[in-house]
């Protein structure tokens, strides 16, 4: 991809500003991986092979009659029973000693057992994730939840017997994902609010500026409690009311620029030489109000990372089965027995935030013409 001159040079800068390249590797690295999730930490093999057929799990429903089985239900990989029958090609043995028939099939001996009509049985075999579980697998722990750091969970298990570590992986996700969309529509709607009213200024600006304030003095909380007594509490809610209240943050700071710009004798030469309002707005003015809006975005990026974590922490999030950092948080204040739930919590949110705030610090600094890095 060919860069002009001028996002060249911005590139130039951004590289040059070590701590937020490297955060932009170390978080782009993190981020990607979360995204193959599924891939990682799941309670379904990745892939399975049974009787010369293969099975992607992972991305497809399968009943548990499709492995031999009895119910028509989606099978349950880590039943010992399934795992059985997949390992030995359907052999109804299973039913009886799954762990002896197993251990066979490990060791070869029923591997392509004649049947009764003469055909042969392949052993079957599956491929399983890194981390065998699911966000919202329900551990056999064999004890009380939560339960401390182990060689089957590496990060301790929550109070109803989930994985910390695939809590996390999902957690990271969501979170980054929630962000990345509650951010891109606030800007978009505040930087054109904004744009509007100080280009425009008069009766116009006047009259937004009294709805700005009105709409700052709303209890938000109050409305999200009433919303969620009313709609079923979902992800793209949440987005919704981020939205309804978050695009305020960078109307007041786009409409200073525009006021001090619209002024400026490149801006009335465009004017008079017929140039239309929007050219003017979006391709001479918004440039030079991108330094002052870009350094609010680590604030608008935190913002709604902390949101979202304040509101599952406070029990008005997501759901309690989805994978949040939030409800991580508020599991480590209610088992101070288990401070593993608390390290977790802080080291996700400290590494996460520290990487957004040190990447949007040197694309501010990037944008910035007065600024260079030897």
């Amino acid at each position: 991809m060919n860069l002009s001159p001028l996002n060249q040079r911005r590139w130039r800068n951004f590289r040059r500003n070590g701590r937020a390249y490297w955060s932009l590797i170390i978080f782009s690295v993190l981020f990607t991986l979360t995204l193959f999730a599924e891939f990682i930490a799941n309670d379904k093999p990745i892939l399975v092979q049974y009787r010369g057929e293969y099975f992607v799990p992972v991305l497809n429903f399968y009943p548990e009659t499709a492995f031999g089985g009895d119910f028509k239900t989606e099978a349950v990989y880590s039943d010992i029973e399934v795992k059985c029958l997949i390992a030995s090609g359907g052999l109804q043995a299973c039913w009886d000693d799954p762990e002896g028939v197993i251990l066979d099939a490990a060791d070869g001996i029923v591997g392509n057992i004649g049947t009764a009509s003469g055909q042969m049985i392949e052993k079957g075999w599956a491929l399983w994730p890194i981390i065998p579980y699911s966000f919202k697998t329900i551990n056999d722990i064999g004890g009380h939840a939560p339960s401390a750091p182990d060689g089957d969970h590496w990060l301790g298990t929550d109070d109803t017997a989930r994985d910390v570590l695939a809590r996390v992986i999902y957690g990271f996700r969501l979170s980054v994902l929630f962000t990345l969309i509650v951010t891109s529509i606030t800007s978009v709607i505040g930087i054109a609010a904004g744009a509007v009213q100080g280009y425009f200024g008069g009766k116009l600006d006047l009259i937004f500026q009294r709805i700005l304030e009105i709409w700052g003095s709303t209890p938000s909380l109050y409305v999200i409690i009433i919303l969620f007594a009313i709609f079923q509490r979902s992800f793209w809610m949440l987005v919704f009311i981020s939205v309804l209240f978050g695009w305020t943050g960078l109307v007041g700071i786009v409409r200073a620029e525009f006021l001090r710009a619209r002024n400026f004798e490149y801006i009335r030469a465009a004017r008079a030489l017929g140039v239309s309002n929007r050219v003017i707005m979006f391709r001479h003015m918004l440039p030079n109000a991108m330094v002052a809006t870009l350094t609010m975005m680590p604030f608008i990026i935190t913002g709604a990372i902390a949101s979202l974590a304040a509101l599952d922490f406070l029990g008005f999030g997501l759901p309690s089965s989805a994978p949040s950092l939030g409800e991580l948080t508020r599991q480590a204040k209610q088992n101070l027995q288990a401070p593993w739930l608390g390290f977790t919590a802080f080291l996700t949110f400290s590494i996460l935030l520290s990487l957004l705030v040190f990447i949007f610090e040197g694309v501010r600094d990037a944008f910035d013409p007065k600024k260079t890095f030897q």
